[in-house]
């Protein structure tokens, strides 16, 4: 089967990575790929988002089958066209694929169908918005209703913090489109948790639960990012919980989508807060999240393109359950300096080779570049030291002896990624955004 990934960030190299295994495929391509992604498929100069183009590739080099990452390429339809093209996509449609697009359109779709959720509002008019916050004291959450690349969620801890991030929203128009809508929500208390689960339509297959590290620095402080680290298992989910996570939100918000006219088949993604059993939610994505997919795929044992088909098929419940490898999977970014702003780029990256395979230990690329025989920083999120270890202070440890290894200028990561695992009891987290 020849199979084409589109995107070019450190989720895309995880999905190139674990299809290359499956035996059915002979040919793999990515658009546009990286650096890494160059030593397993062969690299497309075509944007993400372009689906004119892609749809032209698929059918130059008789593609059969599409797995589209980023959720810009969902929101510009490019599962659309591939079907309308006849080539088999996965991934939602670009109606599906509101679920992450459009906060007010997820928040609405909640408290119509009682799946649980923070209290909130919505505003198009700033002076609204802000005569709203002056009756509020903080915390509190202001998003802006479209796709900020991870950055658009506000944890107003103070005031002025509240009305700095209506203004960049609103005003400023930091965000362009994307911020001129937002929504206001009661401030969630309790544990986060990623939850993610493969859809046909009408049923879903959950795969182990991560948490992801939002934050730039350690101990959750500092700006938002796509994510700086990401761990799977996490202790605080339970096959008890998992159980009603699937009955009370995944499947409730399936047969909420279905019931409006949108048969969502893909990645269904739920960032949940718990607090203790009781699971709330903070947003939806609608695809892998990223940096949370490479320590799930790293720690799948089933073969990923199988369990792809048959949420296009239909035939989900046929699937077998999938297989995970014993231990703790840990996923570490290497940044560049100025992210999330403006990172630096063209740094040359050492250190690689010394990784290359070492047992239990692989190096996702999201923001490289190859030339000759040497990667170069092209992005703010850089790498993904991506390790399985025997426990949670095993990974930790194996994780960050493998990031010593590596060194570029203006390298960044956060300490403690994985840490909250070994805490008990008074774990704390906030509303963010993936």
């Amino acid at each position: 089967m020849r199979v084409l990934v589109v995107g070019g960030g450190g989720r895309e190299h995880a999905l190139v990575w674990k299809l290359s295994q499956g035996p059915e495929i002979n040919a793999l391509f990515c658009a546009p790929g990286n650096g890494g992604i160059s030593s397993i498929a062969k690299c497309i100069d075509i944007h993400p988002t372009d689906g004119a183009a892609l749809v032209a590739f698929a059918k130059k080099e008789l593609v059969d089958f599409v797995v589209v990452g980023p959720e810009t390429a969902l929101a510009a339809g490019v599962v659309d066209v591939m079907e309308q093209a006849g080539i088999r996509a996965f991934g939602p449609s670009k109606r599906g694929s509101q679920i992450e697009t459009s906060k007010i359109f997820t928040k609405n779709l909640l408290k119509r169908h009682g799946i649980s959720t923070a209290p909130f509002r919505v505003f198009d008019d700033y002076r609204e918005a802000q005569d709203y916050l002056n009756t509020l004291s903080p915390p509190y959450v202001v998003k802006a209703d479209g796709l900020c690349a991870g950055k658009g969620a506000f944890v107003v801890k103070e005031k002025a913090e509240g009305d700095a991030a209506l203004k960049e929203l609103m005003v400023e128009n930091v965000y362009g489109e994307a911020g001129r809508k937002v929504v206001i929500e009661t401030f969630l208390r309790g544990i986060e948790a990623s939850y993610l689960a493969f859809a046909d339509g009408t049923s879903i297959l959950p795969m182990t639960p991560a948490q992801d590290h939002k934050a730039l620095l350690d101990g959750d402080e500092g700006p938002n990012t796509g994510g700086m680290g990401a761990y799977t298992p996490i202790p605080f989910v339970d096959t008890k919980l998992s159980i009603s996570i699937d009955r009370l939100i995944m499947e409730r918000t399936l047969e909420g989508l279905r019931g409006e006219g949108i048969t969502y088949k893909g990645v269904l993604y739920a960032g949940l807060m718990m607090d203790g059993h009781r699971p709330s939610v903070i947003e939806f994505n609608a695809r892998f999240g990223d940096p949370e997919t490479q320590p799930i795929l790293f720690k799948m044992k089933s073969d990923l393109l199988p369990i792809l088909s048959a949420c296009i098929e239909g035939t989900l419940k046929e699937v077998e359950e999938i297989g995970w490898k014993d231990g703790v999977s840990l996923c570490v970014v290497l940044t560049s300096r100025g992210y999330p702003g403006k990172p630096e780029i063209g740094h040359l990256i050492r250190g690689l080779e010394d990784l290359k395979g070492q047992s239990g230990v692989f190096v996702f690329h999201a923001g490289t570049k190859k030339i000759g025989n040497n990667y170069y920083t092209a992005g703010g999120r850089v790498l993904g030291v991506t390790v399985i270890g025997d426990s949670y202070a095993d990974a930790i440890a194996k994780a960050y002896d493998a990031v010593s290894c590596i060194h570029f200028e203006g390298m960044h990561c956060r300490k403690d990624i994985g840490r909250k695992a070994l805490l008990t009891g008074t774990q704390r987290s906030v509303n963010e955004e993936n």
